[in-house]
């Protein structure tokens, strides 16, 4: 799984640099459409080309039917979703990414607007935030092979919460380049340990489904959290406020996840 998210933190660490540029040379609207245009020639046909197994395959017109292993995989997956686990799992995914997705989010505008960084000085962190994340995706996967995810679960959300008071320490570069190296490793984690954790709780049969509702939730949490420390910086003049709130929410996560039992449950 560390494997297979690298390509998020390979171009995450990337686009700043190569968005700054175009901005630079091209202005913003001309880099929004290179960036477009690079989406269509490299994420189109990538998509395209990915293969189902042989075994996911059956011709559209192949004759279906209830089968009791099926009823019984549906009523599992139903009784799920009314488990302390879900919820704890869950209500921890909401809680981490929120402090995630606010301060990323922020992260730049901060810089700007409250250490006054240059947009070059910005974009250098951000990707190294990125490519620190790169490091976290490799690491947390190796941690999860070798330690119960759970463990490994609380370690990350406790990171994210950890790095982010880094950022009160104003100019001193130090401090700005260890968030980023603590703030970029729980990131990579923070992602690819949903899914892990889901399935090992619940098996991987289930695990389409509950990731449904578990990432739906946790989109919520990450559209609202950026918009709240923005409005926080805007009513008290500081990041301060906000940065405070996500820490408490990368807190109430790792408490979660704290929570979580070890190995499979029955529904």
């Amino acid at each position: 799984m560390g494997f297979a998210y690298l390509g998020i933190g390979l171009g995450g660490a990337a686009v700043p640099w190569i968005s700054h540029t175009l901005v630079q040379h091209f202005g913003w609207q001309a880099a929004l459409r290179a960036l477009g245009f690079l989406i269509l020639v490299i994420a189109l046909p990538a998509a395209l080309l990915a293969k189902e197994p042989p075994q996911a395959k059956k011709p559209y017109h192949a004759k279906t039917s209830v089968s009791p292993v099926a009823l019984a995989e549906f009523t599992e997956a139903r009784n799920a979703f009314t488990t302390v686990p879900f919820f704890l799992l869950t209500l921890g995914s909401m809680f981490s990414i929120a402090a995630v997705s606010g301060a990323q989010q922020n992260l730049k505008l901060f810089l700007s607007l409250d250490l006054h960084f240059a947009q070059g000085q910005a974009a250098r962190i951000l990707s190294l935030v990125l490519a620190f994340s790169i490091a976290g995706r490799l690491l947390m996967g190796w941690l999860a092979d070798r330690f119960p995810k759970k463990y490994v679960m609380v370690l990350i959300y406790i990171l994210v919460a950890a790095a982010i008071p880094l950022l009160f320490a104003g100019r001193a570069p130090a401090a700005i380049y260890i968030f980023a190296a603590v703030f970029g490793i729980g990131l990579g984690g923070d992602y690819m340990i949903v899914p892990l954790m889901t399935a090992e709780i619940f098996g991987v049969q289930l695990l389409g489904r509950l990731l449904g509702v578990i990432l739906t939730a946790g989109s919520v949490a990450e559209a609202v959290s950026p918009w709240l420390v923005g409005r926080l910086r805007d009513t008290t003049g500081s990041y301060s406020a906000g940065f405070l709130v996500l820490v408490a929410l990368g807190l109430l996560g790792a408490a979660s996840a704290a929570m979580l039992p070890r190995g499979k449950q029955s529904a």
